[in-house]
């Protein structure tokens, strides 16, 4: 592990999260089921990739009645899975090759067979009576709304040998902890430092809003539940710095703050509101959804993070949705009742798009480019499809397609005795689709994503070291590879000293969209990059204003702008002249389209996306001399609502639009108004 490694307390700022289903894989014992070797033996795929974190589902002892959510043993490993010793091979081998390491920690309940729980229920004096919840009526936290509709008709379960209901958010064989007991607030941390000791690199806190109860509240987002989640961000600062804590907390944007405090108790949470909005506005053809949700989202600390996602383990969930939105997400993405599971739809993310290569390459930029560190699942690298055969949500952790070959390369074992069927879907069966096919094709679904992960690698250490300089935007000289001058945030330039820039390459940006050689400006204000191309570095300053724009009237910059465009003044929207610009006041430029100068004359521009903003775009009139205009969509008529579908039905938007560093979706086709 090398010393810049460990010492990067940030590094989940801008890293590629991969969720891995280890039993689903890749077995390294045939005996039907993947385990922590067989994970081992294929980092180098994933390293590829891209990956820089890995997050593992759980491998913990379990009678695995909810998939290994269901914990009987927290500090041992199940063993189809492997061993301890395993995972601490695997931790070395992620870190010899710049990967981390983080896994599932269920706080909130144990399975019904965990030896706590046992006890409990056995001797109403045993000291582990007070680890879980126990009432003598089921009407207590009556507030308390059921999660698991499907199964699940109260939260409270009658136990025949305790004599007493116990508590229970989720399946009723998951008794919920008891965090008023001191004794289980201990027992969590010592298990956290059990494995950081063996090397892991964080959690990913299942289920963290539901940890404590009270009378006449809903049991979610309580005080005391942020008060331990707080105890157990000092408990890993103090003795563990470095430690991520990952937030799975399906919350609206106004409860979902509080989980990230002052910066002092998670690091990231994932973002739930924004995902369904995702796959609304493409089927819609409508940015609104993106918009409107973007606009509510809150300002995080700096040293916090969005998990950002478009599938997971588990049903794409609609509970942070409207009812209406909720049946229109239905009706377009569920009209087969078997997928419906819960408030939610079982289907991973290629059948979600009817294997729409168009529509996943758009969601996967848009993942890519959005606010937050993008997190995959395993197989949606390839367009894996899902078995809406297989009950609950084991549709959707089928074993991974490495190839063509017997049991799709997963396993030797014998085809029975697999913990679940491979994919025989016509349209998505092993043969069809599976890693080994698509490495060999350049265009392919998985080196397409490879490509678009490694731009945002290199984005990402340019963020790194211009951005801890305090710098906002540099130019780039793309056919000598050189940096050429860089622009500080009031808009001056500093042009002394000239770094050069190896790692990028500026050649094609995929889809066979070539980008020109030619000066990019490349803008890195809070967390976005956009670019600019000119043969004049002192035009490039132009593209740093940010004005604040009022419904049918001049925008005005808020910058100063930097000499050779003049100073400050009212931007142009006339006839004729249609454009976008970067804005802090989304709601005026959701409506209008904008064509934004220094100054008449001045021909500068830019394209930009961040939190809270819309964006409109389109082929601006330089005057001559001005910046070169990569491709844009052509202006909508007056009066006319620009949409996805004004450009292709929203097929072409990936392709058209990747000459952003290949990956970055200049937002105006997505973002319109």
């Amino acid at each position: 592990m090398s010393l810049s490694f460990a010492q990067d307390k940030l590094w989940y700022k801008d890293a590629i999260f991969y969720e891995v289903y280890v039993r689903g894989f890749y077995d390294s014992n045939q005996d039907g089921n993947g385990d922590l070797a067989g994970l081992t033996s294929k980092l180098d795929y994933l390293q590829d990739l891209g990956v820089d974190c890995l997050w593992l589902m759980p491998i913990y002892l379990s009678p695995l009645k909810d998939d290994g959510y269901d914990i009987s043993d927290f500090r041992r490993i199940h063993p189809t899975i492997g061993t301890v010793e395993d995972f601490e091979v695997l931790t070395r081998a992620s870190h010899a090759r710049g990967m981390r390491i983080i896994a599932d920690l269920i706080v909130n309940h144990t399975s019904d067979q965990h030896p706590w729980f046992q006890e409990a229920r056995r001797d109403p004096n045993s000291p582990k009576r007070d680890y879980y919840v126990w009432s003598d009526t089921d009407q207590k936290y009556s507030d308390a709304r059921v999660i698991f509709l499907d199964t699940e008709l109260s939260n409270w379960t009658w136990d025949p040998a305790a004599h007493q209901y116990y508590w229970h958010r989720f399946f009723s064989h998951e008794p919920d902890l008891n965090y008023d007991n001191p004794k289980v607030r201990q027992e969590m941390l010592d298990i956290m430092a059990f494995w950081l000791d063996r090397g892991i690199d964080g959690f990913r806190v299942n289920a963290a809003s539901y940890l404590f109860e009270r009378e006449g509240t809903s049991c979610e987002n309580l005080p005391e539940t942020h008060g331990f989640l707080k105890e157990m961000r000092r408990f890993v600062d103090e003795r563990y710095p470095g430690t991520l804590l990952l937030a799975e907390t399906n919350q609206w944007p106004s409860d979902l703050l509080p989980y990230f405090s002052d910066g002092n108790e998670f690091h990231m949470a994932f973002n739930f509101p924004l995902m369904p909005r995702l796959f609304m506005a493409v089927q819609r053809e409508d940015q609104r959804p993106i918009v409107d949700i973007m606009s509510q989202m809150p300002e995080i600390p700096p040293t916090c993070q969005w998990a950002t996602f478009l599938r997971n383990h588990r049903e794409l969930t609609l509970e942070m949705v409207t009812d209406e939105e909720r049946d229109y997400m239905y009706t377009e993405y569920a009209k087969d009742p078997r997928v419906r599971l819960n408030l939610g739809i079982r289907r991973r993310f290629a059948p979600l798009m009817d294997n729409s290569r168009r529509k996943m390459e758009l969601l996967y930029s848009l993942l890519l480019t959005l606010p937050g560190s993008p997190v995959l699942y395993y197989g949606d690298e390839i367009g894996m499809g899902d078995n809406i055969y297989v009950g609950d949500r084991n549709g959707v952790r089928t074993p991974l397609q490495w190839s063509g070959d017997r049991n799709a390369g997963f396993s030797r074992a014998d085809p029975s005795s697999l913990y679940q069927p491979i994919n025989l879907d016509p349209i998505y069966n092993f043969q069809a689709v599976n890693v080994e096919a698509q490495l060999r094709s350049h265009s392919s679904l998985l080196n397409m994503l490879k490509d678009r992960n490694a731009q945002f690698e290199n984005i990402a250490r340019l963020k790194k070291r211009y951005l801890k300089r305090g710098l906002s935007v540099v130019s780039i000289d793309t056919k000598k590879k050189e940096l050429l001058g860089e622009f500080y945030r009031d808009g001056v330039i500093d042009a002394q000293e000239t770094i050069a820039v190896n790692d990028y390459d500026f050649g094609s940006a995929g889809s066979g969209v070539v980008i020109p050689h030619g000066i990019y400006d490349v803008g890195l204000n809070r967390g976005y990059v956009h670019l600019n191309t000119s043969h004049d570095t002192s035009e490039l300053a132009c593209d740093s204003l940010c004005p604040s724009l009022t419904p049918g009237g001049p925008a005005t910059s808020s910058k100063r702008s930097r000499s050779g465009c003049g100073p400050p003044g009212p931007a142009l929207a006339g006839p004729g002249e249609w454009g976008y610009a970067p804005h802090t006041t989304g709601e005026a430029c959701a409506r209008e389209p904008w064509l934004t100068r220094a100054r008449p004359g001045c021909g500068c521009w830019g394209r930009s996306w961040r939190i809270g903003c819309a964006c409109a775009g389109g082929r601006p009139r330089p005057k001559a001399g001005g910046p070169r205009m990569l491709p844009g969509p052509a202006p909508p008529a007056p009066g006319q609502r620009d949409s996805l579908k004004s450009v292709g039905q929203g097929t072409r938007i990936a392709q058209r639009l990747s000459w952003f560093l290949g990956l970055q979706v200049p937002l105006p086709e997505v973002c319109q108004g």
